[in-house]
């Protein structure tokens, strides 16, 4: 698994994009804090650029470094959690968008600002999987994880699900024997409020 972790690591550092095998689906992946990069994905899937993504970290010191508070009801549902869980935090730190014509160079210290939703907010997740976990960790930033699909299509659970044109896009495809320790399915999505007030988007 070393030499695909650093294949996968060397690819997000270039500002590629990685198909690779989650915790829950197989996803799109790439440096969350590069703009350019996340634009890729968007055109990849064919989607809207104003919808926020999930991203991936490696715990919750990470995801500290990029938004500004962690409620505390964040903390306990990440203490007590048993199965994939993407929580969306409010207030992220995020670049700004560009003027028109212009663009926004990646800095590692602020999402993507086409990453987060319009109201500031990011739905990040703590992967219950090795290979994600020390991707990220190995990487030492967020990663973006999509769903590996053209918007609007059924998302795939398995590497044979993936159409030729997601793979034919795709800069660094993940060992597809991974996906053994995937769920193939979509993680449940709860949103926290500072005031630690909780909506379950996706149970």
């Amino acid at each position: 698994m070393d030499e695909v972790l650093q294949k996968a690591v060397k690819t997000l550092k270039e500002g590629g994009i990685i198909l690779y095998p989650t915790d829950t689906v197989w996803g799109l992946g790439c440096d969350a804090t590069d703009p350019a990069a996340v634009a890729k994905i968007f055109d990849i899937k064919q989607r809207s650029d104003s919808k926020s993504l999930v991203l991936l970290a490696d715990g919750l010191d990470m995801i500290g470094r990029y938004v500004r508070q962690i409620p505390e009801i964040a903390l306990q549902l990440v203490e007590v959690n048993d199965k994939p869980m993407t929580i969306i935090y409010p207030d992220a730190y995020a670049s700004k968008a560009p003027e028109a014509g212009k663009t926004v160079e990646a800095d590692r210290y602020h999402l993507a600002y086409n990453t987060v939703a319009a109201d500031g907010s990011v739905g990040i997740r703590i992967p219950m999987m090795d290979f994600c976990i020390e991707m990220v960790k190995m990487f030492g930033r967020p990663v973006v994880s999509t769903s590996a699909n053209i918007s609007g299509r059924p998302t795939p659970a398995s590497f044979s699900d993936i159409s030729e044109e997601i793979r034919n896009a795709v800069d660094y495809i993940v060992d597809p024997s991974l996906e053994k320790y995937s769920s193939g399915k979509a993680s449940s999505i709860i949103k926290v409020g500072m005031d630690s007030e909780i909506t379950i988007i996706r149970d």
